[in-house]
């Protein structure tokens, strides 16, 4: 396939913001693609090459691209630079260079998109000393060959900046129309996904083998499964309201979520956002298999720092520390973990994601051998707002968050957010419900001592059902010196030349980033908008929602993606909780 078609495509999705439009033209190019080359087709579109759970990146310097483009060009660095420098954008400022390319050879041949994939998978997998030289070989092997804006896509590829607004879900929308013709279909290819983490294969396997492939898909060994998400409650009585009869309870750890893969000796760590982190835990690789009594496991566990000489568990932000590239052996020794248990999604070659709650909990109680290092999370059963209230205590006691709530009759619904799981912590339980978790979207430039940083960020809650990120705040209080440095050098790389579609805002900021990046927000209260756009139209027309006087709280959440974010309909929740409670306070 010539990847020109893909560039075209490319080209005329950074044109639109709106998702049926990127949803058609998904579909023509799908449409286009040869059977055998579509799993390429959609890595790219994401701008990866491989599922983020196989860790392959491309790992392309800006450097090394501009002298990529210079051997390819036979112009001077210098010029690509104030080129670079004028427009922000560095596939942009190759295009332009290119158009005045020099002839260098006269034999040119088209390039494909199997060409390209396969020579940036070659640029991933360079190690060593020469691997700099060979990578501007590379690279400057397909420019010679690339027109200018099929040089300008791949080096936006190359360096992570292809920014298309496109959701995993709205490619499934248009494979579900390009191979079935019914978009309802998407959603067996959502069920695909959950279970394998892998929208390539999901779209090789809808092209080859049609809708039956895609309903033959199941929970296999080191490929991790989304995640089921819960709702969050702010009360007792809410969760009576929601739960029924009897459920389960479980404390709210505040660790690090985890998914562990184990096949005899061989053990694999996923995150919550699919991140293979078996590195961070070399204790983890040493330790568990031994205790595991099944020939193979799916399991999910809260991994939380302790204080060894008490055996307190201590913030999320000190386990953070393992996050080391190097040194990993002596964030080992200083900060010691626990590794809570609390899910069995896989056991001796059968997927338990079918089973309840209760069955799945009995049978990870009878593989699992417990000791000082690997626990359960404590759990109890309860019928009543007194059982709640009493082990709420208990869990905030013991260091917890709070509590995870869970129905006992129903499977385990991986990539799904619902009432069958709750959550409530402890600063949900007040009248404003106000902790909560929040997208990056955009920057506006600090003055004073915080020149050269971002002094307020623009903030976004995540919209389930248009797939978008409606502003809800703006942010310039609760941050250090040390946190305003950490957060610029992670939104940096996110930077955008344009607001991505995705992002639903009045505000023109400074800065737009990727929605990526979520942190911790707390505030006085909730308020009405006629600005921000959560729960826009729901509660009054032509008016949002927005948090009054919002303030970091220090907290950056690596382990969650911008789709794990705290919801519209959480905040409208929490908005006509508070409500009541001050309706109530007045009637007292």
């Amino acid at each position: 396939m010539e990847y020109s078609i893909l560039a075209d495509s490319f080209e005329k999705m950074e044109s639109t913001r709106k998702r049926l439009e990127l949803t058609q033209m998904l579909v023509e190019l799908f449409e286009k693609t040869p059977q055998e080359v579509i799993s390429k087709i959609v890595y790219l579109i994401q701008g990866k090459l491989r599922p983020d759970f196989e860790g392959i990146e491309l790992g392309v310097a800006e450097k090394l691209a501009i002298r990529a483009v210079s051997k390819s060009s036979g112009i001077a660095m210098k010029k690509i630079e104030d080129e670079y420098t004028k427009g922000g954008d560095l596939g942009h400022a190759a295009a332009v260079i290119l158009e005045q390319k020099t002839q260098t050879t006269f034999l040119v041949e088209n390039i494909t998109v199997e060409r390209v994939y396969e020579t940036l998978f070659k640029i991933a997998k360079l190690e060593g000393s020469r691997s700099q030289d060979m990578k501007i070989k590379y690279i400057s092997s397909l420019l010679n060959d690339a027109n200018p804006l099929e040089a300008s896509f791949i080096l936006k590829i190359l360096l992570g900046t292809l920014r298309l607004g496109i959701a995993e879900n709205t490619v499934m929308d248009a494979l579900a129309i390009a191979y079935s013709g019914n978009k309802e279909n998407r959603k067996l290819l959502q069920n695909a996904y959950n279970v394998s983490s892998d929208l390539g294969k999901v779209a090789e396997t809808i092209a080859l083998e049609g809708i039956q492939g895609i309903e033959k898909f199941k929970v296999n060994l080191f490929n991790p499964i989304r995640p089921m998400l819960a709702d969050r409650v702010k009360s007792e009585k809410e969760v009576i309201e929601k739960m029924g009869e009897e459920f389960a309870i479980e404390y709210k750890l505040d660790g690090e979520r985890v998914q562990l893969h184990i096949e005899g000796d061989k053990i694999e760590l996923f995150s919550r956002s699919l991140e293979k982190i078996s590195s961070y835990y070399p204790d983890i690789i040493e330790k568990i298999p031994k205790m595991i009594k099944a020939e193979d496991a799916i399991m999910e566990a809260e991994i939380v720092a302790i204080n060894e000489n008490t055996g307190a568990f201590l913030p999320f932000q000190e386990l953070m520390h393992r996050r080391r590239k190097y040194k990993i052996e002596k964030a080992v020794s200083e900060y010691p973990i626990t590794v809570n248990f609390f899910d069995l999604l896989y056991c001796n070659g059968k997927d338990c994601t079918d089973l309840n709650y209760i069955e799945r909990r009995k049978k990870l109680e009878n593989i699992v051998q417990e000791n000082e290092f690997a626990k359960f999370i404590p759990m109890t059963l309860a019928k009543n707002e007194n059982e709640i209230e009493e082990f709420f205590e208990n869990s905030i006691n013991a260091g917890s968050e709070g509590l995870m709530l869970k129905m006992l009759d129903k499977p385990y619904q991986a990539g799904s957010r619902g009432s069958h799981w709750l959550k409530l912590k402890r600063e949900y339980r007040n009248e404003l419900g106000d902790s909560l978790d929040l997208v990056v979207v955009g920057g506006f430039f600090g003055k004073g001592r915080r020149t050269g940083s971002y002094g307020t960020l623009l903030l976004s809650t995540y919209d389930e059902n248009t797939d978008t990120f409606p502003s809800i705040c703006k942010v310039g209080t609760g941050f250090t010196d040390e946190s305003l440095d950490q957060l610029y050098q992670i939104l940096n790389p996110k930077t955008t030349i344009k607001k991505n579609p995705r992002i639903n805002s009045e505000m023109d900021a400074d800065v737009w980033f990727e929605p990526e990046l979520v942190i911790e927000i707390v505030a006085s209260e909730i308020t009405l908008s006629p600005i921000h756009k959560v729960a826009r139209d729901e509660i009054r027309k032509d008016t949002g929602l927005a948090l009054r006087f919002p303030k970091f709280t220090g907290k950056i959440r690596v382990e969650k993606m911008a789709e794990d974010a705290s919801t519209d309909d959480e905040v409208i929740s929490l908005y006509k909780g508070q409500n009541k409670a001050a309706h109530d306070k007045n009637l007292i």
